[in-house]
Parts: C-alpha cells; structure tokens; sequence
C-alpha cells in the first residue's frame, strides 16, 4: 500500500549492508526537480524501517549531526528510547550519564572510544558502575546509529574493570538486614532468592518454572558439573512466598522481564541500581559464598552442604535424592534463622 503523500518512505539500498533499509523523508525539491531526503535512521528489514517511520511521523526528531551533543542525544534518546526500559534500567542510565557531565556539549558525532573511557576510568566508582556506564553509550551509539548521527560505533572498543571472582566478600547480616527493609521493592526478592538458594547467576537466571515445586518446596537446577547438575536445593521458608509469586506469573523462567527470559547483562543492571540504593558493593556470586558461609557458621551438616552447593565431594558420591534426603537438605537449610 502506498505511503501517504510527505509520509516518507523505506527504500532498500544496493550491495552488501548491515542495515540496507533507509528511512527517509521528503523535504523539498532541488532545481531539476529531483527530491531532496532527509535520512531518519536505516534498518535490518524493511518492517523495521516503516515502524522507525512511523514513530518519526508522530514525532520528528531533530537529526542534525553538528547540533547534536552528547547531552541533546541523551535527552532526545530519554524521550524516544527510555520510556521503554524498565524502572531499574532507566534508573541506571539516568545514573551513568550523571558521570558524563565533563562531555555534555561535545558534539556525539566527533566523539570516540578515549572519550568515552575517560569517562569510564575517571568516574570513581566501582566496577558496577563502570559497567553501566559503558552500557549507555553502548545504548546511545546504536541510537546514534539509527538516526545517522554517527556512522561508526565506538562503545564496543571501551574497557571497564572486570568483575571481581577471587575477592569473594559475603553479605553481613545488617546489610541481609537492610535488603529485607526494601523486600517490596522491584528485583529485592532476587538478591533474597540468591541469598538463600546458593545457585550460581546462569543457574538461576536459567531456572524454568516447570523445575520449582510448590508443593514439595523444591528447585531442580544447575549447571556446571555432573554434581552440580539438576541438584535439588530447598526453598528457603523465607522466600517461599517471593518463589511462589514469580512462579504464579506464569512465565517459562522463574526470573523473566517482560515475559522473557532475563539475560545476565540485563540482571547486572537491575542488581547496580539495587546496590546503588543500599551503598553496598556485592556481585551476585558472593551471594552463593554468603548461603555457603551461613550454612557453616550454622554447623549445618557437611554432606548436604555440599548437595545444596553441587560440589563434588567423597561423602557425597553417587548420593541419591531420597525422601529422606531431600528432608535433611530441608532441615540443613533451615538453620540460616536471619
């Protein structure tokens, strides 16, 4: 069907192009009467091109690459893009470009991977926030890209600390104190979630609901190693109600945004606000290290330790999930009190 009269149109561009759909409007005429364009951003596919169209049309957005600075982008792209993120990823964002105020007037287009890592390594904060911020212009750059700002992203380049594996630090019992205070709040019941159950971040983010049992109080899950493999852990009697809410949900993953499965870059985001907010610094691994260290500081028992964490041990063997079992890794778990 065709396009309205000064609607604009998607054309397919010749050779061999990432994104060979132009979007593009109609704003006059030069002196042989040939039509002069104004480009609005270029696509995958030509459906995606007619959807970038028409959010044009209901709203034109100013592409002029010498006028646009990193600050007009980011007001342009929290007007256009931010209204779609979640609350916890606009609150990271808005919090990443607070740390950019040195490059508010320069112009997006002229600015390159050494800007942006200046940023990154001048923000004096941790590895989360480095991370997030490297995250926003990886944000800005693909917008910047679908409005022809720039031609070339450059956010891919920059670096930020990597997340600490050996400096495991467990979570005190005043700061599990304080995530209880803010339960309500969205994503808090995650970190308990973590905090109780000793599951890995890609076991847990890839935990289907299918393998929580309600009824039996269970999760079935884990990745890793043979031990470690669908073990069963017990559901803490402290998050039961937080478990069975998720699971009620009726979504394919026990952790899912929007009806999908949550990535661990995605979690990252919504774990930084959550830790922001607290004024803690915690990765969800020391999560796993606090179950453990609680479990001990407990005198749980050695073997069901060892089940419950999926590590492979002489006393555990070729164990096999019995009633019985499945009761003293129920009753191990339940002296974590706090």
């Amino acid at each position: 069907m065709k396009n309205p009269n000064g609607y604009g149109t998607v054309v397919k561009l010749s050779g061999n192009r990432r994104r060979p759909f132009a979007v593009r409007k109609t704003i006059g005429w030069n002196d042989k009467g040939h039509p002069i364009y104004l480009p609005v951003g270029y696509t995958k596919t030509r459906e995606e091109g007619m959807i970038l169209l028409a959010e044009y049309n209901k709203s034109p957005w100013d592409v002029d690459a010498e006028k646009t600075t990193l600050k007009s982008l980011w007001e342009l792209f929290k007007e256009k893009k931010l209204p779609k993120k979640g609350k916890s990823s606009k609150a990271s964002l808005n919090s990443a470009f607070g740390h950019c105020k040195k490059y508010y007037k320069m112009k997006y287009k002229d600015m390159k991977s050494f800007h942006m890592q200046d940023i990154i390594d001048n923000c004096g904060r941790g590895y989360s926030t480095q991370w997030a911020i490297k995250n926003l212009f990886g944000h800005l750059d693909k917008f910047a890209l679908e409005i022809d700002i720039i031609d070339k992203s450059y956010s891919p380049l920059t670096t930020a600390d990597p997340i600490p594996e050996t400096k495991k630090k467990p979570f005190t019992d005043e700061e599990v104190d304080k995530l209880w205070k803010i339960k309500d709040k969205p994503w808090v019941d995650s970190v308990l979630i973590f905090l109780y159950s000793g599951f890995r971040i890609s076991e847990l983010l890839g935990l289907k609901t299918d393998n929580v049992d309600l009824e039996q109080r269970t999760f079935q899950g884990g990745v890793k190693s043979a031990s470690g493999k669908d073990r069963i852990v017990p559901i803490h009697s402290k998050i039961f109600e937080f478990v069975k809410k998720r699971v009620e949900e009726g979504n394919k993953y026990l952790f899912s945004l929007n009806g999908k499965k949550l990535s661990s870059a995605k979690y990252y985001e919504l774990w930084k606000v959550i830790m922001d907010e607290l004024k803690i610094e915690h990765t969800p691994h020391e999560c796993r290290h606090t179950f453990r260290s609680r479990l001990d500081s407990a005198n749980a028992n050695k073997v069901c330790i060892d089940l419950m964490m999926g590590h492979k041990s002489k006393e555990v063997g070729e164990r096999v999930y019995t009633h019985k079992t499945v009761q003293e890794l129920k009753d191990a778990i339940e002296l974590i009190t706090r």
